[in-house]
């Protein structure tokens, strides 16, 4: 192809020697291609005269045929490199509203300060949603709760540890001071969680089943941040995680409620497709969350 883009570009520049610099290619290499294209093709290409050389009748006609072609493939290379430089293109990411809020904003943020050029899409749905369209290629990758049961189809890699915990306003904390069983907090305070089928609310449900413990909400809401906001307001004990309750509990409108039993460790995790090469643009996302970059 190196000789054909030489062929394009002799055109517009109208010099071997220049053409041949541009493509970092030597002359003698190039004068060697040329004859040996037009030894296969069994025509003459160029007129070589003392003044230089042009195109012969016949290497016009071959221009004519190549022109667009080999003008499609430069517009394309360009356009890769583009990509690769991250001067372009657009990165499809899904994940929950609350993992979009508390997690990825800052590093959405640091990556468009970095990558102004790179549009990006944020998809907010239920995990079993997006894992349908991350399979479909509607999506680039997720940023989703785990442990979780997915096939080998994707790529799992864990990049935040998380923790959950009881808290309520200063109203219930002055009730609770010493650590509870999880079975006396359920029995003798409203709890509220976030209604089925939340990642949240999935893990709360099969943390009761292995404590054998009856478990129904007395609020049950679909947004996280209600789920918070409803303790606040001295609805009753919520289960949230702490690393997304954080600025709460610094400004103390919000205390966590110690229980005697240990709730498990989750992951945050960002699941791949396995069989899909990963744009530049989402290589760079997850270097940044992996702390790569």
């Amino acid at each position: 192809m190196s000789i054909i883009k030489f062929f394009i570009l002799f055109l517009f520049i109208g010099s071997i020697s220049k053409a041949a610099d541009f493509l970092y290619i030597s002359q003698p290499a190039v004068t060697k291609s040329i004859k040996k294209l037009e030894s296969e093709l069994g025509i003459t290409l160029f007129n070589r005269t003392p003044k230089g050389v042009s195109l012969t009748e016949n290497g016009k006609i071959f221009y004519g045929f190549i022109k667009n072609g080999v003008e499609s493939f430069m517009n394309g290379e360009r356009k890769l490199t583009s990509l690769k430089n991250l001067e372009s293109g657009t990165i499809k990411i899904g994940a929950s509203t609350t993992v979009t809020k508390y997690f990825l904003l800052p590093f959405i943020e640091k990556f468009h300060m970095l990558y102004p050029n790179v549009d990006i899409s944020i998809t907010n749905n239920l995990t079993s949603n997006l894992i349908s369209l991350l399979k479909n290629g509607s999506l680039d990758l997720l940023v989703i709760n785990f442990p979780l049961n997915v096939d080998d189809s994707l790529n799992i890699i864990p990049c935040a540890v998380l923790h959950d915990c009881f808290v309520s306003n200063l109203s219930y904390k002055k009730q609770i001071i010493k650590p509870i069983a999880l079975s006396d907090l359920v029995q003798n305070y409203p709890i509220i969680a976030q209604k089925e089928p939340s990642s949240s609310r999935l893990f709360l449900d099969s943390f009761m089943i292995k404590n054998n413990i009856s478990f129904k909400p007395k609020f049950e809401v679909v947004s996280y941040g209600l789920v918070k906001d409803f303790a606040k307001i001295g609805m009753g004990i919520s289960y949230v995680t702490k690393e997304f309750a954080e600025d709460d509990f610094k400004s103390e409108l919000l205390f966590e409620i110690p229980i005697k039993e240990k709730i498990p460790e989750r992951n945050l995790g960002i699941a791949l497709p396995k069989n899909t090469i990963s744009s530049f643009a989402t290589e760079k996302l997850v270097d940044l969350i992996l702390k790569k970059d």
